[in-house]
């Protein structure tokens, strides 16, 4: 499994794309973007995003709660079942799609770590 941010080049590697942002990503077209799927409901609660605001500091705290959202949401839970399946289903060869700046610190950075946990 491979995370890398939507803005980045297409690769023939990326073979299953999907995008797991809530809200889709500014500059880029559907055409360019070139998904499988777009799991928006994984993605952070408005509220939460906006509390993180993509602060290092914050990220402990943001692993928490955002953690919290995946297990007590129900959208949100499903989303992350059907991107297990979509893991299990290509054998780890997916690539998680996220628009943050931020290549550290990020959710797509959590939801692959819960995921690869979770084989």
């Amino acid at each position: 499994m491979k995370i890398k941010r939507i803005y980045d080049d297409q690769e023939e590697k990326d073979n299953i794309r999907i995008l797991i942002d809530r809200v889709w990503p500014r500059g880029i077209s559907k055409e360019k973007a070139n998904l499988d799927d777009w799991l928006k409901e994984i993605g952070p609660s408005t509220e939460l995003r906006k509390w993180f605001n993509h602060d290092p500091e914050r990220f402990s705290e943001f692993k928490k709660r955002y953690r919290k959202e995946l297990d007590q949401d129900h959208e949100k839970r499903e989303a992350f079942e059907q991107l297990k399946k979509y893991n299990e289903e290509n054998n780890g060869d997916i690539t998680i799609l996220y628009g943050a700046k931020d290549t550290k610190y990020n959710h797509a950075v959590i939801v692959k770590e819960l995921i690869e946990k979770n084989k």
